[in-house]
């Protein structure tokens, strides 16, 4: 590889460059160069403007972590397109709503989803399936059709595009976050995505072997990957997270950094000492980790194992970020750091009043001057919104510094009595103990308080029975919680329902009472 300058920014101007450069390391261990990549990205401009996607148009994907995916991407990147990626676990009325509420000309899924999305596209929507259609009508087509024939080269037009995610919807119908598109050239554009890492004060060698671990459908994880391309980096993917898995990549592709959420660390604490042992992790410069409140004894745990290598960011497809680099959060345990430098952030009260540091109150932000709406919902935009800011309801404070410290949701917050009992604050001391594997709390109605605090569990291996492995816990809680933050049920699972990035579906969580009968869930009185 030549030498190049250190600020050299921009996937196109490294496929230029460096096209012998490896760019992706896929699943399977497949090499993909950038001068490869480049010229499937440019096929791919090509398919979508002779098929009549034009700029402004939007383009799905339902695809897993693979070489497709990125070069959708990359296409949408330099087509002056919305993309919008669809987690593929997804039912096929959720992936018809969004196909629909987004208005996408065209979608291009894994072989693995390809029936679901047939069932959620739209008439007129074209579907192309990375691999061979299962579908004999015709409905479906290979990506290789798309790209046929196209010519590997530059379009004539290379305006920047922009993604746009749609929110979880776990507390309702999921909306598009979308963002004016810029009008500004796909090579300028790309120095948007590495603003976060000069924030961090990465360099490039941090993206010698970026591993993308978890699904790219999420902000969370698409956006350092294309940050780490754009800077000359090489994407190791996994398609499938599993612990021993992870450390395997890292030892491997002697991966520099990587992105992760609070329940990956989770579930590789409690590996065994001797499994941990047998993987080298030293090459880890960076471990970039968000989208979920993590507690402070795992972090501290995970800190002690991979070095001060562990960022963490806080903020949302709607609003800034701020950034705790590992020797702020070390002097601060729990913050999630302070804005970034394009980013504003305020603690206002109900009325839209700030409020002082170290009240609490709804955690409102902004990113540079952005105009960020939900897509089709001026109400729902409007009612984030106060004083140009935005917020998603979270509940949180700051110190004297400035640094965030988030206390939990306003939508899951529980009245005990009176009291405001958030359950990230239970759901943090529940992870801290040895025996709990996973946990979610959720609040229910009570006769005597109005709504009582009540535990989800999944126990580890090396717990003892239910009831003393509960008791155990019960204790550990009340020397740390004050009573009203003390779950008055517990409910013990095989597992709980999170998507595999880590997400909790909290609206799943059930009881005995809920599901008809007990199956696998043992419930045990506090």
């Amino acid at each position: 590889m030549s030498e190049q300058p250190q600020e050299q920014i921009g996937f196109r101007l490294w496929a230029v460059s460096d096209p012998d450069l490896c760019a992706i390391i896929t699943a399977d261990d497949a090499r993909i160069t950038y001068g490869e990549l480049f010229a499937e990205v440019n096929r791919i401009c090509h398919g979508l403007r002779a098929r009549g996607v034009t700029e402004g148009d939007t383009v799905a994907v339902v695809l897993a972590n693979s070489a497709a995916l990125v070069a959708a991407y990359l296409a949408a990147m330099q087509s002056g397109l919305y993309l919008v990626t669809v987690n593929y676990h997804l039912t096929t009325p959720e992936i018809a709503y969004i196909l629909e509420d987004s208005a996408a000309k065209a979608v291009l899924c894994s072989e693995r989803v390809e029936a679901t999305v047939l069932a959620a596209a739209p008439a007129g929507v074209e579907v192309y399936v990375d691999g061979t259609p299962a579908d004999t009508t015709g409905r479906a087509r290979a990506l290789a059709e798309l790209t046929r024939g196209m010519p590997p080269t530059d379009p004539e037009r290379t305006p920047h595009g922009s993604l746009m995610m749609y929110t979880s919807g776990t507390t309702g119908r999921p909306k598009g976050v979308k963002r004016p598109l810029s009008g500004i050239d796909a090579d300028k554009g790309a120095l948007t995505y590495v603003w976060l890492f000069e924030e961090f004060g990465m360099r490039r060698e941090a993206f010698g072997s970026w591993l993308v671990s978890a699904p790219m459908y999420h902000s969370a994880n698409i956006t350092p990957a294309m940050g780490a391309l754009n800077w000359g980096g090489t994407l190791v993917l996994m398609d499938g997270w599993t612990p021993e898995g992870f450390l395997e990549r890292v030892r491997r592709h002697a991966v520099t950094g990587t992105s992760m959420v609070p329940t990956h660390f989770h579930r590789l604490l409690h590996l065994p000492d001797e499994v941990r042992a047998a993987y080298d992790v030293s090459s880890l410069r960076y471990v970039l980790h968000g989208a979920a409140p993590c507690p402070v004894e795992v972090k501290q745990r995970i800190l002690d194992w991979f070095g001060p290598v562990v960022y963490e960011y806080y903020g949302s497809t709607e609003v800034g970020t701020t950034i705790a680099r590992p020797h702020e959060w070390l002097e601060r345990p729990g913050t999630v750091g302070r804005p970034a430098s394009i980013s504003t952030l305020k603690i206002l009260d109900d009325d839209g009043n700030e409020v002082p540091a170290g009240q609490t109150g709804i955690v409102y932000m902004r990113q540079g001057s952005d105009t960020v709406e939900y897509h089709n919902d001026p109400g729902k935009t409007g009612g984030a919104r106060r004083h140009g800011l935005m917020t998603v309801w979270d509940v949180g404070h700051v110190d004297e510094d400035g640094f965030l410290f988030i206390t939990g949701r306003a939508a899951e917050l529980i009245l005990v009595g009176g009291v405001n009992v958030y359950p990230a604050e239970i759901e943090g001391a529940l992870a801290g103990h040895a025996w709990v594997r996973d946990a979610g709390v959720v609040g229910r109605p009570d006769p005597e308080y109005g709504e009582v605090p009540v535990a989800h569990l999944v126990l580890a291996d090396d717990a003892p029975d239910v009831p003393s492995a509960v008791a155990g816990i019960r204790a550990h809680l009340a020397a740390r919680l004050a009573a009203p933050k003390l779950p008055r049920r517990y409910f013990v699972h095989a597992e709980l329902p999170r998507d595999p990035n880590g997400k909790l579906y909290k609206a799943r969580l059930t009881t005995p009472a809920d599901a008809g009968d007990a199956g696998d869930v043992v419930e045990v009185s506090a």
